[in-house]
């Protein structure tokens, strides 16, 4: 009994089965079920041989594949450009900022127009101004309306530009602030807000200017900025450099070198230039520091309005300096009937000039923008 307990399993059941024949229940199973497993194999391979179907048996289901990509409606619908919203003017003393209004008929509406879609193109640059489809010229659109020279009444017309504004803001605001709106603000386009203070400007009633850079004989000892267009380059070159400078800033009437006395004196690189502002409608001031400049002839070629600044007044930058120089130009309106000066951003340059303006005998002269002297007479 011990021996039967302490073997294993299979020993036990051989002992117990001591004939060694197979169990009565075992044998016929095994041979039923190794016959049907053949009888389903020849089943399958009958059914594939007779149907040619591998897949017979299998849901199937078609759908039709398009490489295209398909449309969204909605997507379409945001991405289309819709027209944008027209903006109405604000009432001011002086030109109101009006971005997208038509272009009013009389002068003193005409003084209120702000950027005008239809005076500029937009690039990837940014706005670059042009004369509108109904032929109106940006210098004539931002002109602060002023008195003619011919209806002046024998009064002397003295235009005063401040330069080199936008590249500090306080100083930019200072200028907008304490002068009077009759006196034009150039800004220099490498500010970093120029946008919103050339706005500011325009709504106080300044009329604005853009100076652009130009090569001067010591370049690049003396470097005017980026940008700066060259001598003896591709005509596209510069006209490329002048789209970028153009784009900085919108509602000028015009352009003011920034040095450029060996460009202005070479006529085969300056006329491609004077051409495009004359095709854009813009005028050209020339600061009247070189006596080569050839811009006269060109501007006269291109019907640019010209005009030239006869005086810088704040050469030695002391508030005794530049009112004396002031009280020059005047001296030269006395002989002329008209003369016009230019100083830069200096904060001294800007309260000298303020002070001297509120004292300006009305009587006898008159403060009118740049415009009031930029005329076609030498294109004639």
């Amino acid at each position: 009994m011990t021996d039967e307990l302490s073997a294993p399993l299979g020993r036990k059941r051989r002992k117990n089965n001591k004939s060694g024949s197979p169990s009565p229940m075992a044998w016929p199973w095994g041979r039923i079920g190794a016959a049907l497993l053949a009888l389903i194999v020849l089943g399958v391979v009958g059914w594939i041989v007779l149907v040619d179907d591998p897949l017979g048996g299998r849901p199937v289901a078609e759908a039709p594949v398009n490489t295209q990509p398909v449309e969204n409606p909605v997507a379409i619908e945001l991405a289309s450009p819709s027209e944008p919203a027209q903006a109405t003017a604000t009432p001011a003393d002086g030109p109101s900022i009006i971005t997208l209004s038509d272009i009013p008929a009389d002068d003193d509406e005409l003084a209120a127009a702000g950027p005008d879609r239809d005076l500029f193109e937009m690039t990837e640059n940014g706005p670059l101004p042009r004369v509108s489809p109904s032929g109106l010229a940006p210098h004539e659109a931002y002109a602060r309306p002023s008195i003619s020279p011919a209806s002046a009444g024998g009064r002397k017309l003295i235009a005063v530009v401040v330069s080199g504004l936008g590249l500090s803001e306080a100083t930019t605001r200072e200028a907008i602030d304490a002068l009077p709106g009759t006196v034009t603000l150039a800004f220099a386009p490498y500010g970093g807000n120029l946008t919103a203070l050339a706005d500011e400007a325009r709504a106080d009633g300044h009329e604005l200017m853009l100076e652009i850079p130009l090569e001067p004989f010591d370049y690049p000892q003396n470097d005017p900025g980026p940008h700066t267009l060259l001598v003896d380059q591709p005509p596209r070159d510069n006209l490329e450099k002048l789209y970028w400078l153009l784009t900085r800033m919108t509602g000028y009437t015009g352009v003011l070198n920034h040095m450029g006395a060996r460009f202005t004196a070479s006529a085969a690189d300056f006329a491609p230039v004077m051409e495009e502002l004359g095709l854009r409608g813009l005028a050209y001031l020339d600061d009247g520091s070189s006596n080569r400049s050839v811009a006269p002839q060109l501007a006269r070629q291109n019907d640019v309005p010209y005009a030239r600044i006869d005086a810088v007044i704040d050469t030695n930058p002391s508030q005794a300096a530049i009112m004396s120089a002031l009280d020059g130009l005047k001296a030269a309106a006395d002989q002329r009937g008209q003369a016009l000066g230019i100083l830069s951003a200096l904060p001294v340059s800007i309260r000298t000039l303020a002070d001297w303006a509120d004292t300006l005998d009305e009587e006898q002269y008159l403060l009118v923008p740049v415009s009031t002297l930029s005329t076609l007479e030498a294109n004639q």
